[in-house]
């Protein structure tokens, strides 16, 4: 195959990008829940006809880094792409069948030219809620995937371009909020029929085998990139590990274990080691673990290059099935952010003895995705759903930024003035959590504290947090960021909660409290200058 013209290439490119940037527009503008629309946890992509990512819009990563590994994983074991159709939308949540976890509904849409099909278009949304033992789908009581809720295999939602009725209404008929997930489900399918148009007009434009070259030359090119960077790394073996907290209360921390091997222009990620899959949802699968192995291979290795399936072919990623990080079938995968933020940590920490000018301590560490089940007076209910985030680790040439969405979820936070339109709640407090940021010669950013009321007559919280007993880590003598916390005031008595906790009940005058942690340090305290710390006091950091 010629390589085409680098001009052409650079402008098939950039459309490609585009093409993914026009559908997550179409969701952000079309969808009804918070949780797409102000949190952003949604992510887009466009295939090639053979089911290789080529382009992506600026989204998750954990998702962006996912969505090849399930749509082959579908097309092998499920529905083979000869058996596709124009009209077609292929979905399913199923982690256990190249899914993450239940919330995630992942969906795609071939697109054909004249009887042809030459790219396919994808969209994952995690939806407010999906059934399941607790609102919002976390179920910290859980001991199997099943009491997680719907769990839908690889299945034509749309066929022939027509909704397939009876299994949209079974699939609403399990669900809290309906009305919302029908919402942000038919967004989905708008934003996969505005990517596949386009995908057309640019086969109008270019030309289908035009398209599919460029295609290839743009993931040879990723990998050429990826294997550059890699080949500037000093080759050899370097070991690491990272911890969630315990299981259940009083237990020892569960070792994510890595192995990191650099030979010539390739990477291995070896997680033997790794503590057994646990018992409840702290799980995750291959899916999850490797997305977290590219997300922080990439970003050690600085690829600057266009991100795409091509930079994943220098990597590879192997782990013991049965693990924290590889958990066989029916295990709970809920939470499977938890050890996935602690897999990104462990391979950069890694990294940090490969190129430690380079890799900052550890950020936060934990998504704090949290649920209340409402009921009002009158009898309605509601789903409220959101997540926080907390301080980055400090860099060895800079401080880390305080309350700023990093690792490989990107999210964004919900303006407290939309929530309380929304929702029965009332915030008290939203600001930075003085002293959580782990000293060092450059501080690590501060987490967040946040306290809202509850206003309604009645609900059950659900957290699904951590990094509660175990803290992120500094590095080159720095110190280790805060801990979160959750807690709850009625009638002036506090309780300090779990950090997974399930249906806890509130009433009207309940305040809820919750503190995400703070960045690592990186240095010696000792060596900070001395401006840096009288800055510090003046803005309360410390």
């Amino acid at each position: 195959m010629s390589r085409p013209d680098p001009v052409l290439l650079e402008i098939v490119s950039a459309a490609l990008v585009s093409v993914a940037e026009e559908m997550s527009v179409t969701v952000w503008r079309t969808s009804r829940s918070t949780t797409v629309r102000e949190l952003l946890d949604y992510s887009t992509a466009v295939f090639d006809a053979e089911g290789r990512n080529v382009a992506q819009a600026a989204r998750m990563p954990v998702h962006l880094n996912s969505m090849e590994l399930c749509l082959q994983h579908v097309i092998a074991h499920h529905i083979p792409l000869e058996d596709w159709r124009d009209g077609d939308v292929i979905v399913t949540n199923d982690p256990y069948c190249g899914g993450q976890h239940l919330p995630d509904f992942i969906a795609f849409k071939p697109v054909f030219r004249d009887g042809r099909r030459i790219a396919i278009t994808c969209v994952l949304i995690h939806h407010v809620d999906v059934g399941g033992g607790a609102a919002g789908g976390y179920t910290a009581s859980a001991v199997e995937v099943f009491q997680e809720g719907l769990r839908l295999p690889p299945v034509r939602i749309v066929k022939d371009g027509a909704m397939q009725e009876d299994l949209f209404a079974t699939i609403l008929q399990n669900v809290r909020e309906p009305e919302t997930f029908r919402g942000d489900f038919l967004s989905q399918i708008a934003a996969l029929d505005v990517g596949a148009r386009a995908m057309l007009r640019l086969a109008d434009r270019y030309g289908v085998e035009t398209l599919e070259e460029i295609g290839a030359a743009l993931l040879d090119h990723a990998e050429h990139e990826m294997r550059a960077a890699i080949a500037a790394l000093p080759d050899g073996t370097w070991q690491a590990e990272d911890y969630t907290d315990p299981e259940v209360p009083g237990g020892e921390p569960l070792k994510i274990a890595v192995t990191l091997t650099v030979a010539g222009d390739a990477i291995a990620i070896d997680f033997t080691g790794t503590a057994p899959q646990a018992r409840g949802p702290i799980n995750a699968t291959m899916a999850t673990t490797t997305s977290a192995v590219y997300y922080a291979v990439i970003a050690a290795c600085g690829v600057t290059a266009t991100v795409n399936a091509g930079c994943y072919r220098p990597i590879t990623v192997t782990a013991p099935e049965g693990t924290l990080v590889n958990a066989s079938f029916p295990a709970p995968v809920a939470m499977r952010m938890l050890p996935g933020h602690k897999t990104a940590t462990a391979v950069l920490k890694a990294f940090a003895k490969v190129i430690p000018e380079r890799i900052p301590a550890s950020y936060y560490g934990t998504t704090f995705n949290h649920a209340v089940n409402i009921r009002h007076a009158d009898g309605r209910r509601q789903v409220y759903f959101d997540a926080e985030l907390g301080g980055w680790g400090a860099h060895p040439e800079k401080d880390g930024p305080n309350g700023l969405a990093a690792g490989f979820h990107n999210g964004q936070n919900t303006p407290v003035e939309m929530i309380e339109a929304l929702f029965p709640l009332r915030f008290l407090r939203y600001g930075l959590a003085s002293g959580s940021g782990g000293a060092g010669k450059m501080r690590g950013g501060l987490g967040i504290v946040r306290e809202w009321e509850f206003l309604a007559e009645a609900g059950l919280l659900n957290s699904a947090f951590d990094v509660f007993d175990t803290r992120p880590y500094g590095l080159d003598g720095g110190a280790e960021g805060a801990g979160g916390s959750l807690s709850v005031t009625r009638d002036g008595e506090t309780v300090q909660l779990a950090a997974k906790t399930v249906g806890h009940p509130l009433k009207a005058g309940d305040v809820v409290r919750m503190q995400t942690p703070g960045g690592g340090g990186h240095g010696d305290p000792a060596a900070r200058a001395p401006e840096a710390v009288a800055e510090d006091k003046a803005d309360g950091y410390v």
